[in-house]
Formats: C-alpha cells, structure tokens, sequence
C-alpha cells in the first residue's frame, strides 16, 4: 500500500494491501479501503508542459477526493478525482467512480452506477 504526503486518513479506517492513495484524498473516519483500490488526483495527466519540460509540482493543481464515514470500497476499484463518495456509501469490486456516489448509494460497473441505496446510512 501506498499512502502519498498529503492524503488524510480518518480513525478506525481498514485500508488493504496494494491501495494507493494519493495526494489529495481524504479518507473519513471508520472508511474501509479494499485490496488494490487506486484513487487518482489529476484530471488531465501529463508528463510534459506545453514547451516540452517535464511537469515539476507547479505545473498542475490536485483535485481532491473524499471518501464518507463508514464508505466502503470494494477491491480493484477505481476512484477518479474531484468526486466525493457519501457517507455509508458502498462501491462494488472492481467499480470505476466518475461521479459522485450519494450517502448510503451503492454503485458497481463501469462506470460505476447506481444499483441500489441503502436505507439505514449513517447521518
């Protein structure tokens, strides 16, 4: 597992092997993270900057993302920058997220839809 200079992680938060989490992210309080989740923190990579040098720390800005309290996120899913996902909610294995997931959703597919909404999420 990776976790980048930047990333926030909440209390009692479960986070699995081989998930990088990068600069940008904010993990709430009681999150689970399974194995190999990737978040991302740039909409629009590069490696080069418009006169061909390589992009240094100034060269792009991080979107950030935030994970609920008491989210999960099932294994090998993929979670794009700039959304939020609710608290409660759940994203299934292998999801990609390109929007936000609403408290309490659960979303699975790619990309990740709605499925179902869970009645008791946490307030």
């Amino acid at each position: 597992m990776e976790i980048q200079v930047g990333a926030k992680i909440g209390a009692r938060c479960k986070i699995s092997s081989h998930t990088f989490i990068c600069e940008g992210v904010t993990i709430e309080d009681e999150a689970f993270i399974g194995h190999g989740v990737m978040f991302t923190n740039d909409k629009q990579p590069r490696a080069t900057t418009e006169d061909g040098r390589l992009q240094g720390v100034d060269d792009w800005q991080v979107e950030p993302t935030r994970v609920g309290r008491r989210a999960s996120i099932g294994s090998n899913a993929t979670i794009l920058c700039g959304i939020s996902i609710g608290d409660g909610a759940i994203v299934g294995a292998g999801a990609v997220v390109t929007r936000d997931v609403a408290p309490g959703d659960v979303v699975a597919g790619v990309p990740a839809r709605s499925v179902k909404s869970r009645i008791n999420a946490p307030a």
